[in-house]
């Protein structure tokens, strides 16, 4: 059975965007049965170019990816999510969404990230810190696809998953 994580951001334009790009690329690597989605809270209906140029770079196909709410991970029909994850700053004063919608209950987690957006330097700054966060992001879901996650206990997973965000 397919594990669907879901990550939002409140634009879902640059880092849940490199999150569902660089989990779907690296479950589809490693032969593990996990879908990975993004979704924001206050979608901006656009991508971040840099975070397009950031995955596509690292050969990820980005065709797919587009900016939308996610108010369609709470319907009916939606798959139902085992994860969801939060990437926004916390520490900047983001406001991260909240997640109550879907069915089932997902386990939560914060994994947090600056923004890349907001890096200093001009476009090759911007570049440089939008790697910086792939990079970041890839190593945390190499160690979420690590787990024996169809049968890892939810309350298990829970403290796993804040172990990686600690790391």
């Amino acid at each position: 059975m397919t594990t669907h994580v879901l990550i939002l951001c409140t634009h879902n334009s640059a880092r849940s965007v490199l999150s569902e790009g660089m989990l779907n690329h690296l479950a589809a690597q490693l032969g593990k049965d996990v879908k990975a989605h993004s979704a924001g809270s206050a979608p901006s209906g656009r991508l971040n170019p840099f975070a397009i140029e950031a995955l596509s770079r690292t050969g990820i196909d980005t065709s797919a990816c587009r900016s939308k709410s996610w108010d369609e991970f709470t319907t009916p029909d939606a798959p139902p999510l085992s994860i969801v994850i939060t990437v926004c700053d916390s520490a900047a004063a983001e406001t991260c969404p909240v997640f109550f919608g879907g069915h089932g209950h997902p386990v939560k987690v914060h994994w947090g990230y600056p923004d890349p957006s907001n890096a200093e330097g001009g476009d090759e700054g911007k570049r440089r810190a939008f790697e910086l966060t792939r990079q970041a992001i890839g190593y945390r879901m190499l160690q979420l696809l690590a787990l024996p996650l169809a049968t890892m206990p939810r309350d298990e997973l829970q403290a796993t998953l804040e172990r990686i965000a600690n790391s």
